[in-house]
């Protein structure tokens, strides 16, 4: 008597092989900010689904601690070394840009300085890596940037976050515009736009406070589903963009913040 092909046994053949097969097998990424927070989760979610990880930060020190990745001390707002890293690299299947600075306050509390850090870290970084690897995916026809927002932007007015907010409602447009100049030459463009993410350096920002304790219940109180997000599941968001089940998908922002923008 043959086996049917429609038999637990069979489907349970299938479904270790389809298990076995990483979602960005083949791809390489390059992703920054990858010693802590979202950098971190997105490089080792990246990892675990067949990626060649290429994960750059300023904290060479920090980079260290992801196992079996590769890493490289990169500063992304210094035209230099982001050009020598696109230089050492052949190809770049997928880009996320992550590194970025939240300062605190309204406009009135905002100097130059502050602005200018903002934008440098923020968006001027974003112009440098774009600039610096699209070519290679102009070259072969295809390439997917995805870049870090906020769902404090264009999206939501946030109290206290003018610099940041400008900032991340400029990477919405620098999205956007990427998206639309390139799509007929097989680049994709999309931003993550979270809300309040549970991170080492929200943490730190957090303590930071006069009163860090009402500080915390400040920010659990804005959470609609009584709990901040976790770096794991901005990652989860990540790979579905870098991979090839969101090919149709670009010049989006892709909000995640448990419905605090409603």
């Amino acid at each position: 008597m043959g086996i049917s092909p429609y038999s637990s046994g069979v489907c349970v053949c299938v479904c270790v092989c389809l298990q076995a097969m990483g979602r960005l097998d083949g791809k390489v990424v390059v992703l920054s900010a990858a010693a802590q927070g979202i950098g971190r989760a997105a490089a080792i979610a990246f990892a675990k689904e067949g990626a060649q990880v290429i994960a750059t930060d300023i904290n060479a020190e920090k980079l260290k601690e992801l196992d079996g990745i590769k890493t490289r001390a990169v500063d992304v707002t210094k035209r230099d070394q982001v050009e020598a890293l696109a230089k050492d690299l052949d190809e770049v299947d997928v880009l996320f840009n992550v590194a970025g600075y939240v300062h605190h306050g309204s406009i009135l509390a905002t100097d130059e300085k502050d602005w200018d850090v903002t934008m440098n870290v923020n968006v001027r970084s974003m112009f440098l890596m774009i600039k610096a690897f699209l070519p290679k995916m102009l070259a072969k026809k295809s390439g997917n940037i995805i870049n870090m927002a906020s769902v404090a932007s264009s999206i939501k007015g946030v109290v206290d976050r003018c610099a940041y907010s400008t900032s991340k409602a400029a990477v919405i447009g620098l999205t956007k515009s990427v998206a639309a100049d390139f799509v007929d030459q097989g680049i994709r463009c999309n931003c993550v736009c979270p809300g309040t993410v549970d991170t080492p350096s929200l943490r730190e920002r957090i303590q930071a406070r006069p009163n860090p304790e009402q500080a915390l219940k400040d920010f659990l109180a804005r959470q609609k589903t009584g709990r901040m997000c976790t770096p794991e599941e901005v990652a989860h968001l990540c790979v579905y963009l870098a991979s090839d089940e969101s090919a149709y998908v670009t010049g989006r922002e892709h909000i995640i913040d448990g419905g605090w923008s409603l």
